[in-house]
């Protein structure tokens, strides 16, 4: 290496200390991008963006968007005792992946647990909806349940499955937002083209590996966004005492740097590659902060999403800065709610409804609002919602007033992006414990959502990295329009 070129590499480098690492998750992104969608089949695409909602620690099924009646006919009782003891056999068991016994955790809770929550229909299609829910539920219409989704893990392992659609003791994989990013690219060149939101799952559950992308690289990782327009993202302003003038000046002499050693250097796509990511994060700069400032926003829109309110100013900004991040074209956004430092707070071993009731206030209506903010400017036909939790609860009660964690069977719905509306797809037996009809694993989910962004789950691959069958999932064709 010449003298020059090391000089050049340096200053690289230290000019990166600066504001480039924001960028370190769209490094290579530029070039990459372009090529990539030439190898993959593409589909018709019938939706730009997707929001996906994760609720950390395991949300009831039962009480929100499942109803089981019987529960309550038959609480009290065991399993054994009521006409339902089959499920207790079921070859569906099989599937659970345990890699340590938890002697409070994870286990089959026998004695059932009644309903802690009344249902209602809603809408037109007159779905089910509990009344933990009342404003999503206003948009029955246009919600699609899966009530037949099931997993492997019985632990909060299953928090990084859900996302990558490999179990926990399997290592690390790419995520469902990292494989959009990697085969879709960006619509708009000044912003990431993934962003997160919200305190990610603990180390414990995946950690920030729920949204990495592990072996495809770096620059398909989701970038955390804070809703701060002073510092909404890791190193997006220029550093103390270096002037916006100063910045200019440095890419300037950086791109005739560059130019000057090309000639040299013809297949040195990295260095390349990283100039445009410094580039990215100085547009940033100008575009990131723009997204979390609320100011040009109506005072109806701040009372709708609930930012008016303690209760509900958290989740609301972040359901806001959603909206405003798919408007202006960024691809995935996934948003965190519940976690806690440990399993999540959606983890209700006890005191179900009280913990239930809380938490679906945080985040009921500014879920409401983001989807009928969506409809009312014409951007849930293009946006896919997803609302997620990484399993279910027990139908059988634990330490009396809660429910322990469940896998083999729970609700995960789906709006916009055309997703049919109204519908109840699938579904469990009739205490909630098995899928039993139209079951679809984790991984379905991403196929369906990636068949709705122009994507063919089967195309997405890297040599050298084999992908087993289940992480490819099946799009759900029965709820496509």
């Amino acid at each position: 290496m010449s003298p020059f070129e090391s000089t050049r590499r340096g200053f690289l480098s230290d000019l990166g200390l600066g504001f480039g690492s924001i960028a370190a998750a769209s490094m290579l992104q530029q070039d990459a991008t372009a090529t990539i969608p030439s190898q993959i089949q593409q589909l018709a695409p019938k939706a730009k963006s997707v929001i996906w909602l994760f609720m950390i620690g395991g949300t009831s099924h039962m009480e929100s968007f499942d109803p089981k009646p019987a529960l309550t006919k038959y609480a009290g009782m065991t399993i054994e005792e009521t006409p339902f003891k089959p499920v207790l056999s079921s070859p569906h068991l099989e599937n659970e992946r345990v890699v340590a016994i938890d002697p409070n955790n994870g286990f089959i809770r026998n004695e059932l647990y009644p309903l802690q929550m009344s249902y209602r229909r809603w809408g037109e299609s007159g779905l089910e909806i509990s009344d933990w829910w009342p404003h999503v539920a206003r948009q029955a219409d246009d919600l699609c349940l899966v009530r037949s989704v099931w997993t492997e893990d019985s632990n909060h392992g299953a928090q990084l499955q859900f996302h990558t659609g490999r179990h926990r003791v399997d290592g690390f994989f790419p995520t469902i937002g990292s494989w959009v990013n990697y085969g879709l690219g960006s619509l708009n060149e000044n912003l990431p083209e993934f962003v997160v939101m919200g305190t990610p799952v603990a180390d414990c559950c995946g950690g920030v590996e729920a949204h990495r992308a592990n072996y495809l690289g770096p620059q398909y990782d989701g970038v955390p966004l804070n809703i701060d327009p002073a510092n909404p993202l890791p190193y997006a302003k220029p550093p103390k005492g270096v002037y916006r003038e100063e910045q200019i000046g440095e890419f300037d002499l950086l791109r005739r740097l560059n130019g000057i050693t090309a000639e040299q250097y013809p297949d040195d796509d990295a260095i390349r590659a990283r100039i445009r990511s410094y580039e990215l994060a100085f547009r940033m700069q100008m575009a990131v902060p723009e997204i979390v400032r609320f100011d040009d926003e109506t005072q109806q829109t701040h009372t709708q999403y609930g930012i008016d309110e303690d209760e509900t100013r958290s989740f609301g900004q972040q359901m806001l800065a959603a909206r405003r991040l798919v408007e202006r074209g960024v691809r995935f956004v996934q948003v965190y709610h519940g976690s806690n430092g440990g399993a999540g707070q959606w983890d209700a071993h006890k005191d179900l409804k009280a913990s239930h009731t809380k938490l679906c206030r945080q985040v009921d209506q500014p879920i409401g609002a983001l989807l009928a903010d969506l409809k009312q400017r014409g951007l849930l036909d293009e946006t896919l919602v997803v609302w997620a939790s990484e399993f279910g609860r027990t139908p059988g009660s634990q330490h009396s007033n809660g429910r322990d964690h469940h896998p083999y069977g729970f609700t995960v719905w789906m709006a916009g992006g055309g997703i049919k509306g109204g519908l109840a797809h699938g579904a469990t037996d009739e205490i909630g414990f098995h899928a039993v009809e139209d079951r679809h694993y984790v991984t379905d989910i991403h196929a369906t959502l990636l068949h709705q962004l122009g994507l063919n789950p089967r195309e997405l691959a890297i040599p050298g990295r084999k992908r087993l069958e289940k992480e490819f999932g099946n799009p759900i064709h029965e709820v496509i329009v």
